[in-house]
Order: C-alpha cells, then sequence, then structure tokens
C-alpha cells in the first residue's frame, strides 16, 4: 500500500517528505488512518541514532491514534470506523512466558514501532492484538501521548502497588511523563510531591495540576524536611542527578521506580536501602491488556496529555525545541489535516 509521511535520512534528524510502501492488510490484521501523532524523546533521539540503532530512511512517531478504514477476516477488536491507538511496539513472538502474562514489552522478541515506519505518516498497517480500542469520550490529540507516557508511568504504578488512596507519591520531573504520572495519582486519591530542579514550574504544578507539595531538588532544607514521607516515588528524569536525596525522601517499606533511562547510570548507595528496606526498581513500558486498561482509565477520569498541536511542516522545529526542554508538555502533530499540505 502506498502511502507517504516524514523521514530522517541520517544522523543530522532533519525530516523530510518521504513516500514508501506499508504492507498489506493481512486477516489478523487492521488500517489505521493516522490522525494525530504525538513526539517523545525516544524519536529524537532515534532520529540522530544516538542509541547507534537507526536505520534510515527513519519514519518517527509510536503515539499513534487514529480511525480504524480496514480490518481482516479474522479481527474481532476493532470495527470500521472505530478510533484506535498504537504505541511503542507492534509485535511479539506470543508464546514466550513474558507474552504469556500479558507483558508484550517485555519479550525478547519484541518489535518496537521505532524500528518500523512510525506515526509521522498517513496510515499504519497493525496486527489487532497490538492497537487499543480508544473510548470516543477521550479526545484523541490529548490521547496520543497516552499511548507512551501514559502507559510508562501508569504501568509501575499499578505494579509496585503505589496507586492507593491516601498513599504519598513522588513524582520526579514535571514533564511529558511526570505531569501525566502526576494526573493518574490524583485520580487515584493520591497525596501527590513533585521534585523538579526547576523552580519556576512550581505555580504549574500546584495551582493547575493540583499536586500537594513541590520540593526544589537542589534545596537541602526542603528535601531534609519531607525525609522519610513518601511511599513511593516515579523518577521520570533522563538526565544525570543523584538517587540518594531521592531514596531519603522514602519511608520504611518505600520504592524508587525509574522509568526515565539517564544518559549516566547512577551510583547506589547500599546502606540507605538496607537500612530502610527500601526498593529501587524499574519499568519499561505495559503489555497490550494493561495498555487498553490504561486509556479506559483515562477516559473514566477525563485524563489527556497536556500538549501542543502543531502542524506537520513544523516538526523539525518542534524538534529543536524539544531537545531545549521547550514544551509543555508534549508536542502532538495534526497529521491528518497537515500532511497532505507539506508536500
Amino acid at each position: 500500500m502506498n502511502t507517504y509521511g516524514w523521514a530522517a535520512r541520517d544522523s543530522s534528524g532533519i525530516l523530510s517528505p518521504f513516500h514508501f510502501e506499508r504492507r498489506a492488510n493481512d486477516d489478523n490484521d487492521i488500517t489505521i488512518k493516522i490522525l494525530f501523532c504525538g513526539i517523545c524523546h525516544s524519536d529524537l533521539h532515534f532520529a540522530k541514532n544516538e542509541a547507534g540503532m537507526t536505520s534510515y530512511p527513519f519514519v518517527p512517531g509510536h503515539e499513534i491514534v487514529g480511525e480504524v478504514t480496514k480490518v481482516g477476516h479474522n479481527v474481532t477488536k476493532f470495527k470500521i470506523g472505530d478510533k484506535a491507538g498504537v504505541g511503542c511496539m507492534v509485535g511479539s513472538c506470543g508464546s514466550c512466558e513474558n507474552c504469556k502474562q500479558d507483558l508484550e514489552v517485555y519479550c525478547p522478541e519484541m518489535i518496537w514501532t521505532l524500528k518500523t515506519f512510525g506515526g509521522y505518516s498517513e496510515n499504519i498497517v497493525i496486527d489487532e492484538h497490538f492497537a487499543v480500542l480508544i473510548p470516543n469520550s477521550l479526545p484523541l490529540h490529548g490521547a496520543a501521548p497516552l499511548l507512551c507516557a501514559g502507559i510508562t508511568v501508569y504501568s509501575p504504578m499499578m505494579y509496585y502497588g503505589l496507586c492507593k488512596p491516601g498513599q504519598h507519591l513522588g513524582v520526579v520531573g514535571l514533564g511529558g511523563l511526570g505531569h501525566v504520572a502526576v494526573k493518574f495519582a490524583k485520580a487515584l486519591g493520591m497525596k501527590v510531591t513533585v521534585i523538579s530542579t526547576s523552580p519556576s514550574k512550581k505555580n504549574e504544578a500546584v495551582e493547575r495540576l493540583g499536586v500537594d507539595s513541590f520540593l526544589v531538588s537542589h534545596d537541602q532544607e526542603q528535601l531534609q524536611a519531607a525525609m522519610g514521607t513518601m511511599d513511593g516515588i516515579i523518577d521520570t528524569v533522563s538526565g544525570p542527578h543523584s538517587i540518594l536525596p531521592l531514596i531519603n525522601l522514602l519511608k520504611t517499606n518505600g520504592k524508587l521506580v525509574a522509568v526515565g533511562v539517564p544518559t549516566e547510570a547512577p551510583e547506589i548507595p547500599y546502606i540507605p536501602l538496607i537500612m530502610g528496606r527500601k526498593l529501587i526498581g524499574g519499568s519499561a513500558a505495559g503489555g497490550m491488556k494493561e495498555t487498553q486498561e490504561m486509556v479506559d482509565f483515562a477516559a473514566k477520569h477525563n485524563i489527556i496529555a497536556d500538549i501542543e498541536v502543531i502542524p506537520m511542516d513544523y516538526v523539525n522545529t518542534a524538534m529543536e525545541r524539544l531537545a531545549k526542554g521547550d514544551v509543555k508538555y508534549r508536542f502532538v502533530i495534526d497529521v491528518a489535516n497537515t500532511l497532505n499540505s507539506s508536500f
């Protein structure tokens, strides 16, 4: 199937119009006309081949929402006209222990969406198992980032039990992932503290997102006053940072869960872990069953990402701004209304 999108051709990461072919819609597949696609930091990293894993030409995009336009004979989850979403993966082996436990994201043969032609494009063909049904009540542009940012914070909150009313959750970093974690936690009835390097984000966090407290991570007096107060912390930060102050914020039996990927591995201070029976854990994202659960939860509680909608021909500028942290909190491309005009 002839289609088109925007692709990077080399490690400059500069994107430009690109024609290519999708596979035909098979018996288990659905074809989705892409309406919106979020821009994740991973798109930028892969476009520039910063992990040394990119194959060019590279079409980014793994926060995809759109309308189902074709269904295969064996498809049962979707019908034509349904709204569907595609996140960080498009395939797995289906037979390993992880796949059998609905943990496809940890399958050794899992296929990242970023290793294929992604969502900065007209359409996508995908096995129905790797798509989720988007409830009609959920605005599509604000739902797109949930397919990556949303499930990346929702899954560890559920797995590590950081989801109970009255618990105190710390969220490190108020960006694309962090602000969604705040929204989920508040919907679950939790007390939420944002931990940030940016004092300028305090008003936004408290007045608009409704966090209960805000800590500046380099203010030792604030950190000292909050020691031993948190049941858990979701750390969304990818830049280098010390985890000792975060461990000190935890109560006995507290859990620090990393979902950001630091460019430099932090040192792990064992003594504070041992003396508080504390846990450091990690989480990549979630399986397809949990991703559908997350989307349904978001629809029930009217949770969407805070976004800036852009046309396709603004994408290179958006990437430059993203690298500088100049977005609140996620760019979303209006693919359906602006892709054609980009040629």
